[in-house]
């Protein structure tokens, strides 16, 4: 009976019908599904499936995160999980296997939680990043859905040319976009603007930023001070700045963003503090850390001002150029 509803997981989970003999378990009440702009409000915690999916530890080692965790961040007051859906290798065959997914959004939902499922393509083929993202946002296993769905855009490895690269990015955004339709909330976990147009403009140059606005509703640059150098290596000044750059960059003074900083074992309690005054100067709908198992119980205490921040009225700051400023030398 148990391999029976395994495998009825498994069919829902990827489009198909359960066994005549065996109720569909996507019949039970919904939970999550939403797909809101919500999701991205408030303080955020980090999962990918190297903390999850025992198919990603070395030597068969245990997972380092398990649903139990969902408890504690609920404690801690974190309000969404991102947590790493598919991925596009033989370890998941795509979508992360639903019995190791739904205790984590059962959980979450218990709390109140959402759940943003992510997704990182390498561009290789179009078809297939768009078919694993449109797995997570119509995942329905055991009446579990996400809350919303983030395509995590860093990768420069696989598809070397930057216009090519480009163009698959554009194209992607725009059929997931029409596949999903107008009323989904999509993310773009992005590259922070200061490091491509200002540390590292040859990581990707001519990043589309004014091309893909029209198909994503919330921004969440991965702007983690930590490998930076001075002026950058601080909370406060990576975040704002390239939160402004992007907005220009993308047209739009007013674009949704959650910033997502770190790493969060090698950062300060200060630092984090100053990325929590970003969150207020950049009017952003919430913030977060990489990644919840290595941020401290230290750093959690600083993190519990998050939503004070985020209430917090911003104010003019003089400390940061304009985002029109060019790269210095």
């Amino acid at each position: 009976m148990v391999v029976v509803l395994v495998a009825a997981l498994v069919a829902v989970a990827r489009g198909g019908d359960a066994s005549p003999d065996v109720e569909r378990v996507s019949d039970a009440p919904s939970h999550g599904g939403d797909f809101s702009v919500t999701a991205y409000e408030g303080l955020g915690a980090w999962v990918d499936v190297f903390d999850f999916v025992p198919a990603y530890q070395n030597g068969g080692v245990p997972v380092t995160v398990t649903p139990d965790d969902v408890d504690t961040m609920a404690s801690l007051g974190v309000k969404t999980l991102y947590l790493q859906a598919a991925r596009n290798d033989d370890r998941t065959n795509g979508l992360v296997d639903p019995p190791l997914m739904v205790p984590f959004l059962q959980k979450a939902h218990e709390h109140g939680m959402r759940v943003v499922g992510w997704y990182y393509p390498d561009f290789a083929s179009v078809d297939v990043d768009l078919e694993r993202l449109v797995q997570i946002a119509r995942f329905d296993v055991d009446g579990q859905r996400f809350d919303g769905v983030s395509v995590d855009i860093e990768d420069n490895q696989v598809v070397k040319d930057p216009a090519d690269r480009s163009n698959r990015l554009v194209e992607l955004s725009r059929r997931l976009r029409e596949t999903l339709g107008p009323d989904v909330t999509l993310s773009a976990t992005v590259m922070p603007a200061v490091q491509t147009e200002v540390i590292n403009p040859s990581y990707w140059p001519g990043f589309p930023w004014a091309q893909l606005k029209p198909y994503y509703d919330v921004w969440i640059p991965m702007a983690y001070w930590s490998f930076r150098e001075d002026p950058y290596k601080s909370g406060y000044t990576y975040v704002v700045e390239s939160v402004r750059r992007m907005r220009a960059l993308a047209g739009d003074p007013n674009l949704k963003v959650h910033p997502a900083g770190g790493i969060a074992d090698v950062i300060s309690e200060d630092e984090v503090r100053g990325f929590l005054r970003a969150l207020t100067d950049t009017e952003a709908l919430g913030g977060s850390l990489y990644d919840y198992r290595t941020t401290t119980g230290g750093i959690w205490g600083v993190l519990r001002g998050t939503q004070a921040a985020l209430d917090a009225a911003s104010s003019p700051t003089t400390t940061q150029p304009d985002a029109t400023t060019p790269p210095p030398g």
